[in-house]
């Protein structure tokens, strides 16, 4: 939601403060800074002291800051703090770490796929709500309905815990003569999100881990199977140098390669939109792409401030772009569950690489959009499938730390990919496509050789 709220609320706050154009880009060039450094941070915490603890700072964080957004008083203010949420947001990838590390094996490849809908769920609410909010109440109203969700999932966090703490240890007083089937609910669901049991028996707490999947084996009407956790208790935990032990080092460092050009392919497809689309007048489809361009231009927006506001129908064509990074989701599936991970990230990887080149064709407006939307598509999959690989391949004492250091080297090919879509573009269009394209490729040729294939591997504990 985050990169979508700027992109809408981007065009007004340009106006308002009247910004330049590179001004407006270092909102989100700073967003990503704050990622890429407290990605790291995050994932070392992790792995040290909980997954679920950072969950919570990070839902905290992010909706404080967010909210405070709001009330910004300058353009100054306004990046400051859009970075710290920014910071916070970077640990929003632990929830993915505890859904893998609660999955069995089989359900892996087909239930981590289909949490792709639920970002585009977040993405198209955002512009939605701008929509209507925007040119009614402001973008300072549309940021604080839009922080929300992060206060509600923490307040969630927080009541869940208390009573789950309450039930464990009832105090002396009115609270203990409650009859125990109404805390049943808590007994069932000590927490809104569990800490990660793998965590738990890692670090030694068995008991907690127990608690967890008791839990877990009542919500699903079955039984705990017999026997004890047992798992030798490590104290070096979240270390960077395991990263980069013999073991894993060829497996990080091309883990690395693939996460840098799949994030600079995602954002390069989309930043570099508004120029393939201008290119597409020399292909004499001017009438068509006028519509395209200038829908939504007012006599305001082409004052002396540049104001651009969206139209209706430029938050319409949002929605039609975005829809397009869940298109191939069905057929990502079945790649990563029959394919394995590093052929089905390969092929869509090497796709990646064509369809930038295919750019280069004078086609119409209606084949350049759908060869836009085709390219959503396929680094959304990639995305997806590199998201996954991620979270299997590393051990649990270090899988955060893996995660987030992946996701900290994604930022730095976001923070690129402006420079190439909106600078190098405008001067050579074609060597702009072909350093897209070689990257896919380096990319595509990167996955197929990773040592390590996780399809229908169990998680590792250990190093």
């Amino acid at each position: 939601m985050e990169i979508m709220l700027i992109a809408v609320v981007s065009p007004v706050i340009l106006c308002e403060w009247q910004l330049e154009n590179w001004q407006v880009a270092l909102v989100t060039t700073m967003v990503f800074f704050g990622y890429m450094v407290f990605s790291i941070l995050f994932g070392l915490l992790a792995d040290r002291y909980g997954r679920w603890k950072i969950l919570l700072i990070s839902f905290l964080w992010g909706a404080y800051f967010s909210l405070l957004t709001s009330f910004s008083p300058s353009y100054i203010w306004f990046v400051f703090l859009r970075t710290m949420v920014g910071c916070g947001v970077s640990g929003h990838a632990q929830g993915l770490i505890i859904k893998t590390e609660f999955l069995p094996t089989k359900y892996r490849g087909y239930m981590l796929p289909l949490s792709q809908v639920f970002w585009l769920t977040g993405s198209l609410l955002v512009i939605g709500l701008a929509s209507v909010v925007i040119p009614t109440i402001g973008w300072r109203w549309l940021i604080r309905i839009t922080s929300i969700p992060g206060i509600v999932l923490t307040v969630a966090f927080m009541v869940t815990k208390l009573m789950g703490s309450l039930l464990a240890s009832p105090p002396a007083g009115p609270v203990a003569l409650l009859p125990h089937r109404y805390l049943s609910h808590v007994h069932l669901s000590p927490y809104f999100i569990p800490e990660s049991a793998r965590f738990n028996v890692s670090t030694g707490n068995t008991q907690a881990a127990l608690v967890t999947l008791e839990c877990i084996a009542k919500m699903n009407r079955s039984v705990m199977p017999e026997g004890k956790l047992v798992e030798p208790i490590l104290e070096k935990r979240g270390r960077f140098t395991d990263l980069l032990d013999a073991k894993y080092l060829r497996t990080t460092l091309q883990i690395w390669v693939v996460w840098l050009g799949i994030s600079f392919a995602y954002y390069g497809v989309i930043l570099a939109s508004a120029e393939l689309l201008e290119r597409d007048l020399v292909c004499g489809s001017r009438s068509e792409l006028e519509v395209v361009v200038t829908v939504g231009v007012s006599e305001e927006s082409q004052s002396p401030c540049h104001c651009q506001v969206f139209a209706p129908s430029d938050y319409q064509t949002m929605i039609i772009s975005t829809i397009g990074e869940i298109a191939l989701n069905p057929l990502n599936i079945l790649g990563i569950n029959f394919l394995g991970r590093r052929l089905s990230l390969s092929i869509t990887m090497g796709c990646t690489a064509l369809f930038f080149l295919l750019l280069s064709i004078c086609t119409s407006s209606a084949g350049l959009i759908g060869f836009l939307f085709t390219l959503r598509a396929l680094v959304a999959s990639n995305f997806n499938t590199i998201y996954i690989y991620t979270a299997e391949v590393y051990p649990t004492t270090m899988r955060a730390l893996g995660m987030g250091t992946s996701g900290s080297l994604c930022r730095i090919g976001a923070m690129v990919a402006p420079f190439i879509s909106q600078v190098l573009m405008s001067a050579s269009f074609l060597g702009a496509l072909c350093l897209f394209s070689s990257v896919c490729v380096v990319c595509a040729i990167s996955a197929f050789t990773l040592p390590i294939e996780t399809k229908g591997r169990a998680l590792q504990q250990l190093k």
